[in-house]
């Protein structure tokens, strides 16, 4: 996946701490919204940190299962409105405008990568599920 991507340093490191390395790496299929490390530098400062925190693992999980969905989908796949059930139980919503596909009016999809089991859509934007009411 994207462990060999000197641009995902960081999803790597909060998937090895959130335990959920092994999970990704199974059959899958899996679509991966993952985000470059500029997108976390873009969260306030500290935010980061404190989510790689022994004790903030829940929440880390949360995220980071935000970003996946379980099936193989294509960035053509993906129209103007269109919401998708994540594993962590939210829902993500996409825009369509000019050929460029956004998640929930933050993050662009930058690039698209298939892999073994699924599909990785490189993204400019860390998604931060609804807060639970």
């Amino acid at each position: 996946m994207a462990v060999g991507s000197k641009d995902h340093t960081t999803l790597v490191a909060a998937l090895k701490q959130a335990d959920l390395v092994t999970s990704l790496s199974n059959a899958g299929p899996f679509t991966v919204f993952a985000p470059v490390n500029a997108a976390f530098d873009k969260l306030p400062a500290g935010t980061v940190e404190g989510l790689m925190k022994d004790d903030k693992k829940a929440d880390l999980q949360n995220i980071l299962q935000y970003h996946v969905t379980t099936s193989s989908l294509k960035a053509e796949f993906f129209t103007d409105g269109m919401t998708l059930g994540m594993v962590n139980g939210d829902n993500i919503t996409f825009s369509v405008k000019d050929g460029k596909v956004m998640i929930n009016g933050i993050a662009t999809i930058i690039a698209s990568i298939p892999a073994s089991n699924g599909m990785i859509h490189v993204i400019d934007g860390v998604l931060l599920p609804p807060a639970k009411k």
